[in-house]
């Protein structure tokens, strides 16, 4: 047997009732947000994107969330990398976010859209300047010859525009995953989890029921 079988963990911390959740999903999310930052975590905003492309084979990287409210989750992109062509094909698209250390994790699925370019574009001018011009140098997702490549590359536009504002690339920017189902999962004893699925029915109305583990 692979010795990863015998990987055990036997979860504690807490538990989750329907009582301990609040009526609306992005309410939850915002709840669990806010304890997992006051946390000792790791780059919480870490979190696993899945998507499926037109052939139907389904491809799974981890992003980073960038923000969220009311209309969903955001994050950005090249948009001709392989997610990005996926989700111009099939706009509907997975997350994850695992906190081990506070042994809980959620599930978001939902519809993709693409952000206004304006808020794009005002992301794209608040990041470091350095990562302004990795998103100028990476072809992301294509076959290239080797690392000099990108250094060479990356040394180009440095130079290129030094001293000046580096202008916004068109084929980069934001995603925002509109919700449809969020699940909270709390990791129990037995492994007999605790698992709360919410439905999205209607403006800020959702369902919300308990998932066997």
């Amino acid at each position: 047997m692979n010795p990863a079988a015998d990987i055990r963990k036997e979860y504690k911390l807490k538990s989750l009732s329907e009582s301990d959740t609040e009526s609306d999903a992005m309410i939850q999310f915002d709840c669990w947000w806010k304890e997992a930052l006051s946390s000792d975590i790791d780059e919480v905003n870490a979190m696993s994107l899945a998507t499926v492309g037109s052939d139907g084979k389904p491809s799974c990287r981890i992003v980073l969330l960038k923000g969220y409210d009311e209309r969903g989750f955001v994050f950005f992109t090249n948009y001709e990398s392989r997610k990005g062509n996926e989700l111009l094909h099939n706009p509907q698209a997975a997350i994850t976010f695992f906190w081990k250390e506070l042994e809980r994790q959620i599930r978001i699925e939902g519809r993709i859209i693409p952000l206004p370019e304006s808020e794009s574009e005002e992301y794209f001018h608040s990041r470091p300047r350095m990562s302004q011009i990795g998103a100028w140098t990476s072809p992301q997702s294509r076959e290239i010859e080797s690392r000099d490549f990108l250094e060479n590359r990356f040394q180009e536009l440095n130079s290129q525009y030094e001293n000046q504002e580096i202008p916004y690339p068109k084929h980069w920017g934001g995603y925002l995953i509109s919700p449809d189902m969020i699940e909270f999962w709390q990791g129990r004893e037995s492994r007999l989890h605790d698992r709360i699925m919410y439905r999205k029915l209607g403006e800020k109305k959702w369902s919300k029921v308990r998932l066997a583990p």
